[in-house]
């Protein structure tokens, strides 16, 4: 009996070792996706492609923007005829922090908009894990001067 319950505990810890190196690998990739998707949202606003905020956009998702209260089909419209002032529009830096299927990520974007004028976004996206697919379902960006 005694080496049964041996064999069990060392099953259960090559489970419980397995498991963690694959969440920790799900994580990394997770976090990948999700930078990668953050700076594309941000390179898009340069050139209005609204494909990014299709697909990184939860239909239920809600972005305030400046004080504004947009919906994904606000967004997106916004995203395809936005000002299209914007020359460019970089990730500064993107915090990733996971809590099971939920992510939040805290960032800011540099920006310059035609006639030189320099800006920054300070963000915090929510993520959310549904059906095996990341989205963001809320979403809160603030424009701010950059000091010089």
């Amino acid at each position: 009996m005694r080496l049964s319950c041996v064999s069990c505990a060392l099953v259960l810890i090559a489970f419980v070792a397995g498991t963690a190196e694959t969440s920790i690998a799900n994580s990394q990739s997770d976090e990948k996706y999700i930078r990668s998707s953050e700076s594309a949202w941000a390179e898009s606003v340069a050139t209005n492609d609204s494909s990014v905020v299709e697909r990184i956009f939860a239909d239920d998702c809600v972005w305030v923007l400046d004080g504004r209260i947009l919906t994904k089909a606000q967004a997106v419209a916004e995203a395809k005829n936005g000002p299209g002032d914007f020359l460019s529009d970089h990730v500064e830096y993107a915090h990733v922090r996971f809590f099971g299927d939920t992510a939040v990520v805290q960032g800011s974007e540099i920006w310059t908009r035609k006639g030189g004028r320099e800006g920054r976004f300070i963000w915090t996206d929510t993520w959310l894990r549904r059906n095996g697919q990341w989205q963001i379902v809320a979403s809160e960006d603030v424009s701010v001067p950059i000091k010089k």
